[in-house]
């Protein structure tokens, strides 16, 4: 009964201790953490702690643990990983790591902010400029990411407020940046209702190029 149990938790796609064939692949590539963490972040946030010895999950949730813990230290420079070796969870290891490296660097973000200041489109093509303008935004979020409420009992949708807020930044960002050639799909953009996505307008400036 008990083996049955586990089973059902680990063969089950839908469940927190499913784990795909292609995540213990011994190819392992170095990929950004959250994609591979997926639906398993719970194990590193602190919000799915260890269940008791007795329990049907105990097990599951150990061969989770471990596999996050390989991935995690696969991702890591060599001589920070030695550092964060002996740690038994990778709940453990995220929390030394989020204090030691966890805080804003302002000079990266000022550099950051500034190269966003300066770039323009140029000569180059919408393509080639979207890709070197995300980019930068990817690298800022990076360094001073997005609040987000963790309580799991909001009821005023903060996250998602502060989300849209942040793509209409982008995505007025983006416009100004654009040559003048493109100041017809830009007007056009900008009379929307609602405003579209950054990713839309990227679209309907590929299709006017």
């Amino acid at each position: 009964m008990l083996l049955d149990s586990v089973l059902l938790l680990t063969s089950d796609p839908s469940s927190i201790y499913y784990i795909h064939p292609s995540d213990t692949s011994s190819q392992l590539v170095s990929v950004n953490l959250m994609e591979m963490f997926m639906n398993k972040v719970v194990f590193v946030d602190g919000s799915l702690p260890k269940p008791s010895s007795d329990s049907v999950e105990c097990k599951p949730w150990e061969r989770c643990n471990d596999l996050i813990i390989s991935w995690l230290l696969f991702n890591l420079d060599t001589t920070i990983a030695k550092s964060v070796l002996y740690y038994s969870t990778a709940r453990e290891i995220w929390k030394d790591l989020e204090d030691r490296y966890g805080q804003t660097s302002g000079p990266q973000l000022y550099a950051l902010e500034h190269h966003l200041s300066e770039i323009t489109q140029g000569t180059q093509n919408i393509a080639e400029f979207y890709t070197d303008i995300k980019r930068i935004w990817d690298e800022i979020h990076s360094v001073y990411p997005l609040p987000s409420c963790t309580c799991n009992q909001c009821t005023c949708n903060l996250t998602q407020k502060i989300h849209k807020m942040q793509q209409e930044q982008r995505l007025i960002q983006f416009l100004m940046k654009l040559s003048d050639d493109f100041s017809n799909v830009r007007s056009n953009v900008l009379m929307m209702q609602p405003l579209p996505s950054v990713n839309q307008a990227y679209r309907l400036l590929v299709q006017e190029q």
